[in-house]
């Protein structure tokens, strides 16, 4: 067996930028165990999956070590692949996935990614994340869902601070959730961010669509604006053009298709 694939810059406007997915469109869905063993051999933060199911796409997204329920930048990466590559018609795709209905549409040279928004609540975590992130934050909130913690986020003073961080990833993977989100105002940006998520597998995410969720309605309420400039400042970084509709985030980015190929299966 044979399957095809292409992998994707997103949030990017030159290669080697953004940040990298794998991206497989399948007739059907393979076993989970191999899907995860598929991912772990590209060694990508994350390879998407997409299965036309009726009129929408169903997408999942693994880690080298784990599926997660909502990714931001290979659901950008899977629509450009879909409309570049294998020639979907209409500006608007459709998705169905772990947390429920996504849309991408084109606009302006643009993908444009409708996610449903994810609020952070303050949490009591405040001494652990400072222990872990080894310095003081002006707060520590975190996103609830289902029994526990999904995400926690710090809210550091200044840009400076989260560009200077030097995660200890053992002490992060500690935590509950997924994953530690650092954010500050920014400089010439709304606001800046980092991602940390050792504990499925990812040391630092080059740029998190699904980390805008929470970081767009937090920021757009202390900011008091709807639309938001945003940069994810990792080694790689990313810009994020986001805005705040209801209960909905609109997380605009470009894309750049990288490489294809075959993977071969016995």
């Amino acid at each position: 067996m044979q399957l095809e694939f292409h992998q994707v810059d997103a949030f990017a406007t030159q290669p080697f930028t953004g940040n990298p997915a794998m991206v497989y469109r399948l007739d059907s869905w393979l076993d989970d165990a191999l899907m995860q063993q598929i991912a772990a051999e590209h060694n990508l933060a994350e390879t998407a999956f997409v299965v036309k199911e009726g009129a929408a796409w169903h997408i999942r997204w693994f880690t080298p070590t784990a599926e997660v329920p909502l990714c931001g930048h290979a659901t950008l990466a899977s629509a450009h692949v879909l409309f570049e590559v294998y020639d979907e018609p209409g500006e608007v795709l459709d998705f169905t996935c772990l947390s429920g209905a996504l849309q991408v549409s084109r606009a302006g040279g643009k993908l444009v990614l409708n996610f449903p928004v994810r609020r952070v609540q303050p949490c009591e975590l405040r001494a652990d994340v400072e222990q872990a992130l080894g310095q003081p934050v002006e707060s520590v909130l975190a996103l609830y869902e289902g029994q526990g913690i999904q995400e926690l986020l710090a809210i550091l003073p200044n840009e400076a601070a989260v560009r200077a961080f030097q995660p200890d990833l053992a002490a992060v993977a500690r935590l509950p959730g997924l994953g530690l989100l650092i954010s500050a105002p920014g400089d010439e940006h709304d606001f800046v961010s980092r991602y940390f998520a050792p504990f499925i597998g990812i040391d630092e995410d080059p740029v998190t669509g699904s980390t805008h969720c929470m970081l767009t309605p937090y920021w757009a309420q202390r900011l008091d604006k709807s639309r938001l400039s945003a940069l994810q400042c990792s080694a790689r970084g990313g810009e994020l053009h986001c805005e705040l509709a209801g209960e909905r985030v609109k997380i605009a980015g470009q894309a750049l298709l990288i490489a294809s190929g075959r993977l071969f299966l016995s």
